[in-house]
């Protein structure tokens, strides 16, 4: 058994939309297909990967260091103990070996990549949807439900407020029940009058949540918090910047409501200095960290030891990204629920074809691995990439 190729390529996802910080004009992701010599329904398994949106492809770093890596190891040393699988975690130390400890960087996203590939593969090797895969190995009991929620709200140049009901309205016909938009884009008047278009227009039982990506100083995000309080927000997400843990403790003290937290943290280390200094409330708040862009599951799992240790639970991650490898480690590790873009970032985002959402959740399917192959967009670029 062995890895027999390993290729990658880059994808546009440009669209017209911006946040507080950013604009998604050029944006750009990885996908990356790892083939295996093991045969399953007469085809060689293939896994794949892709990296979540708001960091660029990282196609460069995967072709000079990563993939070389893997390709170069002695296969054997890639298998689990019985031999008859990949084990990831061997594989994400290949992949790490001689690299620096620290200033993690663009390679986190790089490995949560191939990492993404890695444990495809490894569950359909097992022959599982890896939602199953994950709660077996863990002693867990899956539940394929998981709560959803729409990530939108953007800024683009003409959208007034009538339009942004609209596309709310869109979500919730679509069976969401938890909406989120942008704020920071604009002046807080301007904000508080687009987050009360919404709310007006909510139905009994949806929650709306807010997200400056990370745009405030302190003083801007305390001045929006005064603001915010007097509104029932799901949360109120990434006021300051992710590693100004201080802005978030000095937050906690101004808005006693949940917020939340933790995509742009990529590696378990930088997690646990929010848990250690950003005033993070257990009871309440939310952690976003998204596997895709920190390292991989790999690392996620690390990632959830470390929040255990400090008495949180996994029901109080939600992961950034909206892809379905996030959707399968909910499933299977009892995550919160996952993030999800309707109407963005296609093929990439989105579910198997099969998949509804009702009442704010999803029900996964028992497809094999990942389940990319229940969604013909998606498998039809992933297939192009790996013929």
């Amino acid at each position: 058994m062995r890895i027999t190729e390993i290729r990658e390529r880059t994808y546009p996802i440009a669209s017209p939309i911006a946040n507080a910080y950013i604009d998604f004009s050029k944006m750009t992701l990885s996908l990356v297909a790892i083939k295996t010599d093991v045969i399953r329904d007469g085809k060689p398994v293939v896994g794949y990967g892709f990296n979540s949106n708001g960091r660029y492809g990282q196609g460069a770093l995967m072709r000079e260091r990563f993939i070389p890596r893997l390709m170069e190891a002695e296969p054997a040393s890639l298998l689990n103990d019985a031999g008859d699988n990949l084990d990831p975690h061997k594989i994400w130390a290949a992949m790490f070996r001689n690299e620096k400890p620290g200033g993690h960087g663009e390679r986190s996203v790089a490995i949560g990549t191939i990492d993404m590939a890695v444990w495809d593969a490894t569950a359909k090797i097992a022959g599982k949807p890896l939602f199953q895969y994950l709660a077996e190995s863990h002693g867990r009991t899956a539940n394929p439900k998981v709560f959803v929620y729409a990530a939108g709200g953007y800024y683009y140049p003409g959208k007034d407020n009538s339009k942004l009901k609209d596309e709310m309205k869109g979500y919730l016909d679509r069976g969401y029940t938890v909406v989120k938009m942008k704020i920071g884009g604009v002046p807080l008047k301007d904000d508080l009058g687009r987050i009360e278009a919404v709310l007006g227009m909510l139905p009994s039982g949806c929650r709306l949540a807010v997200d400056a990506n990370g745009r405030f100083d302190t003083r801007t995000a305390i001045d929006y918090a005064r603001a915010l309080s007097a509104y029932d927000l799901f949360w109120y997400e990434e006021a300051g910047d992710p590693l100004d843990y201080e802005l978030q403790a000095a937050l906690a003290q101004h808005y006693a409501k949940p917020m939340a937290t933790g995509e742009n943290l990529f590696s378990h280390q930088d997690a646990r200095n929010l848990i250690r200094y950003g005033g993070m409330r257990k009871d309440i708040d939310w952690l976003q960290f998204d596997c895709a862009l920190s390292y991989g599951l790999v690392e996620y799992l690390r990632t959830l030891e470390m929040l255990k240790s400090y008495g949180w639970s996994a029901s109080r991650c939600i992961p950034h990204g909206g892809h379905q490898m996030s959707l399968a480690i909910a499933a299977g590790l009892g995550l919160g629920g996952n993030e999800s873009y309707p109407d963005l970032f296609q093929p990439f985002g989105g579910f198997p074809d099969s998949v509804r959402v009702e009442n704010g959740h999803v029900t996964l399917p028992p497809l094999p691995g990942i389940g990319f192959e229940g969604k013909a967009d998606l498998y039809k670029v992933m297939s192009e990439l790996s013929a």
